[in-house]
């Protein structure tokens, strides 16, 4: 299965550039993942958020395929615990899917367009991470998801 993160803007961090790093050498192992930066927008303080996220849709949208399963990372999102998660990715993989694209939108959230094209949701947590930092937590619970999937030790009851 094919695995894309989108995500918006750089991330600036080292710290989670070198956790990202680990996670997605990990994800190699299961899947074929690759991430999409998309570069920030330049010149957004005239423009309202509506705009801001209209512009980052458009831009998200270039890299669909109307094949993709796409899942947005969203606060108001499905949650599941792990082993949940696990479990749904399983049934996406053994349902034939092909290639899922998640999205990590920008500071003001995805477009009505984006939010149209997702065939789902997913909220990792009640609280509110910057765009940067959950990255990182995105690559970790899919890493993890796989290891359950494989009955590996990474993930421990």
């Amino acid at each position: 299965m094919k695995v894309t993160l989108i995500t918006t803007g750089k991330t600036a961090f080292d710290y989670i550039k070198d956790g990202m790093a680990v996670y997605e050498k990990r994800l190699g192992r299961y899947l074929n993942f690759s991430r999409i930066e998309i570069p920030a927008l330049k010149g957004t303080s005239s423009l309202s958020p509506e705009e801001v996220r209209k512009k980052e849709g458009e831009l998200i949208l270039r890299h669909i395929k109307p094949e993709d399963r796409i899942i947005i990372l969203d606060e108001r999102g499905d949650r599941y615990t792990s082993l949940e998660w696990a479990a749904h990715m399983g049934r996406l993989m053994d349902s034939g899917t092909k290639s899922i694209v998640f999205v990590i939108g920008g500071a003001y959230g995805f477009s009505d367009k984006v939010r149209s094209a997702a065939h789902e949701s997913l909220s990792l947590s009640d609280m509110t991470f910057s765009h940067q930092i959950i990255r990182l937590f995105f690559e970790e619970q899919l890493y993890r998801a796989m290891t359950i999937l494989k009955g590996e030790p990474y993930h421990n009851e």
